[in-house]
């Protein structure tokens, strides 16, 4: 059997340490606050984004709702069933965001 049989060096130990930093697991933690192109970005970022998950559940609950109505042949009745629940998915969702950035 070969001695060496992970590399040339035979260190296990620095076989570790390369598999390590391949996977990123030896590097340093990042600042959470001072990271502008990840979670917190900046203000119009933010804003951008909570505007567009209000928007974005508001239009997908109206389009669930046209559609069964128009399935089912009952014009306004899901569609105004399913305008409170896109109203309350957006605010959860702004209210999810809000709570994990600060």
């Amino acid at each position: 059997m070969n001695k060496n049989a992970g590399g040339p060096d035979g260190s296990f130990n620095s076989r570790l340490q390369a598999a390590r930093i391949k996977q990123g697991l030896e590097t340093p933690p990042k600042p959470t606050g001072a990271d502008p192109g990840g979670a917190g970005g900046s203000a119009w970022g933010v804003g951008l984004r909570l505007g567009l998950e209000m928007v974005s559940a508001l239009v997908v609950a109206i389009a669930i709702g046209y559609g069964l109505d128009r399935y089912f042949g009952t014009r306004p009745i899901l569609l105004l069933v399913f305008l409170p629940l896109g109203i309350a998915a957006g605010v959860l969702n702004v209210w999810r965001m809000v709570m994990r950035e600060g």
